[in-house]
């Protein structure tokens, strides 16, 4: 059974940096599309970062954090990271990893929520002005 498990819940002023983790488990995070996605109050979940690493690790980003954010992964942990940086109070949202072991560079791009199967519960960021 697949499991997400995310960590890194915080608050920080404009302009700081956050890190999430998530954590798989029973499946590998080395193979398919691990993704984050996050989802501020009153709006619809957006994508945010994307990686296909059997695809020569295909990294893809929302427009909207591309050069603030970086996601990486660390097989051996099986973790799945977002590396947030020059953050702006529209960042505020929660935070969901999301897992699709069946992947192509167009499920990639376009990072939509419907193309993800497993998803994790979710972790809170809030950044003030």
């Amino acid at each position: 059974q697949v499991q997400l498990a995310e960590s890194g819940v915080g608050s920080v002023q404009a302009g700081g940096s956050l890190r999430l983790s998530c954590a798989a488990s029973g499946y590998s995070v080395s193979g398919g599309c691990m993704a984050w996605f996050r989802q501020a109050a009153g709006k619809e979940r957006e994508g945010v970062a994307v990686v296909f690493r059997s695809y020569i690790n295909f990294k893809y980003y929302a427009d909207s954090v591309k050069g603030r954010f970086t996601i990486s992964q660390d097989n051996a942990e099986n973790i799945v990271s977002l590396q947030m940086n020059s953050l702006k109070p529209e960042d505020t949202a929660m935070y969901y990893c999301a897992a699709r072991p069946i992947c192509s560079t167009s499920y990639a791009r376009n990072i939509k929520q419907a193309d993800f199967g497993f998803w994790g519960q979710g972790t809170q960021v809030t950044v003030s002005s």
